[in-house]
């Protein structure tokens, strides 16, 4: 059942599926592949937010909530009965939560998880016996810089990132054997609705004492994503990840995030620290 470069190997396009495919990232991913020959299932929980994808030859549009496991099952088999199994799958559906964490309930909390991390574990454990049945695959995970440091107001949502980094290190291990290959794309700030419709900001109390900081702290998270790079340039890097023949794991893009997570390598925990302090000015 392999059908090229999913698994790295021949020179056909592939089939695909990828999470979160209305907006942003995923929907430029789907453009891209697309594009290259590939047979793509855009899936959303919301087809009707597919727009133009119509017109694109070889997408379809499938209805897939990361959240329902039935809603993943019967998505991941429509994909494999419509193309005849699967080369590559795109784990890009997920959203922002950020604020002061002394202001987030559990129901924040686990919605946060359950989509950024349960929801993409649920598609990932669902298409592992199709690549391995095939004895080729690569899943992506759209993580994040955020998975690798971090910055104020984001903590739950850093929480969620560092633990699809971590999940899917170790994952890549068991995966190897069978043929599949583990890639996780790592974007800086990208001009998206992370920013916009699929942020959610939780306010601190008027009397917490955050007021100033938050403001700081937000104007400049903010301008960083207005001037950040196009989703289509996270997507070239997706496609770059799926078809790479090697084994590397992780492919930072878009800046700040290839020289961010250089220097958190490099310097003293204590120095990287600092910068990210000076860089919101925080004191105390």
């Amino acid at each position: 059942m392999n059908n090229g470069l999913g698994g790295g190997r021949g020179s056909a396009a592939g089939r695909a599926l990828v999470t979160g495919a209305s907006t942003g990232i995923g929907r430029a991913t789907v453009v891209a592949l697309a594009a290259r020959g590939w047979r793509v299932a855009a899936t959303m929980r919301s087809p009707q937010d597919a727009g133009d994808f119509g017109t694109l030859s070889g997408v379809c549009v499938l209805k897939l909530d990361v959240t329902d496991p039935g809603s993943v099952r019967s998505a991941v088999a429509e994909a494999v009965e419509t193309f005849g199994g699967l080369d590559a799958v795109v784990n890009n559906a997920g959203f922002a939560v950020d604020g002061v964490f002394e202001a987030m309930d559990d129901e924040v909390l686990t919605r946060q998880f359950e989509v950024n991390v349960l929801g993409l574990m649920r598609v990932t454990r669902e298409v592992i016996p199709i690549m391995r049945r095939q004895r080729q695959g690569t899943i992506v995970q759209v993580s994040s810089m955020g998975g690798r440091i971090t910055f104020p107001l984001y903590s739950v949502y850093h929480a969620t990132k560092w633990a699809v980094e971590g999940f899917s290190e170790s994952l890549a291990y068991e995966l190897q054997p069978h043929g599949i290959k583990l890639r996780l794309v790592e974007p800086g700030a990208v001009r998206t609705d992370f920013y916009g419709r699929s942020r959610e900001r939780i306010t601190p109390p008027d009397d917490a004492g955050y007021a100033e900081f938050v403001t700081r702290c937000e104007e400049i998270s903010l301008s960083a994503g207005l001037e950040g790079a196009p989703p289509e340039a996270v997507a070239a890097t997706v496609v770059r990840a799926i078809t790479d023949r090697s084994t590397r794991l992780r492919y930072p893009v878009a800046a700040p995030a290839p020289l961010l997570v250089a220097l958190r390598k490099v310097l003293p925990e204590s120095v990287f620290l600092s910068l990210i302090r000076r860089r919101y000015r925080i004191q105390g």
